[in-house]
């Protein structure tokens, strides 16, 4: 990708947000946990839809369908649109694994990954562009 198609990309996540993902992915331990959030595009995360993963693995997840359904259709109640997903690393550090590459099909969404790989949880968000991983800013208000 050149630079002027580079896109510079932040994440505006409310304390609250944070503080549920970090907590729905300690909840999960020892397996990974997931989940969906929802909000205008470019803007801040509105609601964060906690989901089971139905993959019931320490090293994989997948979003229960049923769960997306709901929080998409949700999200559209609300006037807002899906714009990622989060999951937790367990033992690894907060960055995109192969599967989680072959698994982001949406460019627009933010990849969130929370490890609990240390004492402190770590949340890191990602763009991830034909392969192509990218960090972005996680801006918490």
């Amino acid at each position: 990708m050149s630079d002027d198609m580079e896109i510079a990309s932040t994440l505006i996540l409310e304390r609250v947000h944070n503080d549920q993902m970090v907590a729905h992915a300690l909840k999960g331990f020892p397996l990974e946990a997931c989940g969906l959030f929802a909000g205008e595009p470019s803007g801040p995360v509105r609601k964060f839809y906690p989901s089971r993963n139905t993959a019931e693995s320490s090293r994989l997840y997948t979003v229960d369908p049923r769960e997306m359904l709901k929080a998409d259709r949700d999200a559209q109640d609300n006037g807002w649109e899906l714009v990622g997903v989060m999951h937790s690393h367990t033992h690894t550090d907060p960055y995109p694994s192969p599967t989680d590459v072959a698994q982001a099909p949406d460019p627009g969404w933010h990849y969130v990954i929370v490890s609990l790989r240390d004492d402190v949880p770590m949340l890191r968000s990602f763009r991830i562009i034909d392969g192509e991983i990218t960090e972005e800013v996680v801006e918490l208000v």
